[in-house]
């Protein structure tokens, strides 16, 4: 009994999974349609400080904005290899200028601004 309960369980986790989008009609757009869109990631880097009030809770396959903004406290880096190559990437603005990177292992912020990135 203990075999077939184990044979069932990594069948269960073989099976592929499915996230669904925010939304049932996609249009031409796919999955980066407006309605697919989650809520805006602000994330702020101040020296000391938490870089937000809370967990943020991603859904595979809705499209997010994250915004961060460095204070200019001090000379502070968002490390991320695991995350940041874990998602596709639309782009990287800093300075009205558009970056469409592979992937990316961090950002750092030597002063004060700001960096959006689309994923």
């Amino acid at each position: 009994m203990k075999h077939i309960l184990t044979a069932a369980a990594f069948a269960m986790l073989a099976a592929p999974a499915h996230a669904a989008p925010l939304c049932d009609d996609l249009g031409f757009a796919g999955l980066l349609a407006k309605c697919n869109r989650g809520d805006e990631i602000a994330v702020t880097l101040a020296s000391g400080k938490p870089l937000g009030e809370g967990p943020i809770t991603l859904q595979s396959g809705a499209y997010y904005e994250m915004e961060i903004t460095a204070d200019g406290s001090a000379e502070l880096a968002l490390t991320g290899p695991e995350f940041f190559r874990a998602i596709w990437m639309d782009e990287i603005v800093i300075n009205d200028i558009e970056i469409r990177p592979m992937a990316i292992d961090s950002l750092e912020f030597d002063d004060a601004g700001t960096a959006e990135f689309s994923f």
